[in-house]
């Protein structure tokens, strides 16, 4: 082979024309703006005092004067407060299961020979093809008591298929050697587990949690099913009927009348509940985002 041919590199590693450089930004650009554009309008409409919604007609596209009306409403309504409440228990509590009991399964099925391995890895694998379905679902978690619990709101999705299997193919790749000589140490699987394998499997893990917290944050569903009592309503669920089905708050709609200010618009206030549901995955995807290549993309490979 000639050395023309050894240092020829591959067509993407190219660098790009002109033209091409300055068609990636254009998409780019227009992609970001149809993101942010949504966004933008949500927020603004959420700022905005009732006049500027009246004259707008709807969503408010040109600011003329900043209102925190509708937040003052939400946050001093009972309602809406405690369903905050509610969601950020569940997603918190929701999370540490969850990422706890995908780890200890993804590492035993990582450990060729480990008890009942193969029907354990298949039983998996199944969960990517058959469902048990809704009925069965929700008979078992009114069989074990579980209606109107929190627990019903983390139980019956606790644990995903893809999740465990990104997990196990990260810590598969982790070199048996390292392992082994930890075992010849006198270290046992729970300490090599927490010792070894957490600190190299940072990245996937953070993603994973990532994954778990903010499929917490925006159920609804099983709370719709599960929870009769709508004290104990999430904030997704909130979000659905009020803004979505336009189904009116039971308390707090006198919230700002106290304070001496205007009620907000009922568009506002939906557009402010919009706001603070998203905002925190917003706020921590950042955070995590630099570990999607490292996290997801090699654990999905690699194993």
């Amino acid at each position: 082979m000639s050395a023309t041919t050894s240092t020829r590199r591959a067509p993407w590693e190219e660098p790009g024309s002109l033209a091409g450089r300055l068609g990636k930004g254009g998409v780019i650009t227009v992609v970001l703006l149809l993101v942010l554009f949504p966004l933008y309008t949500i927020l603004l409409t959420s700022l905005s005092t009732s006049k500027t919604v009246t004259e707008a007609g709807g969503l408010v596209l040109v600011p003329q004067g900043i209102s925190f009306d509708a937040y003052r409403q939400i946050f001093s309504d009972t309602v809406v407060s405690r369903a905050i409440m509610v969601s950020t228990g569940v997603t918190l509590a929701g999370t540490v299961f969850s990422v706890g009991v995908s780890v200890l399964g993804a590492y035993s099925l990582s450990r060729p020979g480990s008890f009942l391995h193969r029907p354990l890895l298949f039983g998996v694998l199944l969960m990517f093809v058959f469902f048990p379905g809704l009925i069965p679902t929700y008979l078992l978690v009114s069989s074990l008591g579980l209606k109107d619990s929190y627990l019903s709101l983390i139980l019956p999705s606790a644990v995903s298929a893809f999740n465990v299997v990104v997990l196990r193919a990260f810590f598969m790749s982790i070199p048996g050697e390292l392992l082994d000589s930890a075992r010849i140490d006198g270290a046992g699987e729970f300490r090599i587990l927490w010792r070894i394998v957490l600190p190299l499997s940072k990245a996937v893990t953070a993603v994973i949690s990532l994954f778990y917290a903010v499929g917490y944050w925006n159920a609804w569903f099983n709370a719709m099913l599960y929870l009769d009592d709508t004290t104990k309503w999430p904030l997704a669920l909130i979000l659905r009927e009020y803004v979505v089905n336009s189904a009116a708050l039971p308390a707090g709609t006198a919230g700002v009348a106290g304070y001496g200010h205007a009620v907000p618009p009922t568009l506002a206030i939906k557009m402010a509940i919009v706001v603070v549901a998203v905002l925190p995955a917003l706020i921590i995807y950042p955070f995590v985002q630099r570990h999607f290549t490292k996290g997801v993309i090699v654990g999905a490979v690699k194993g």
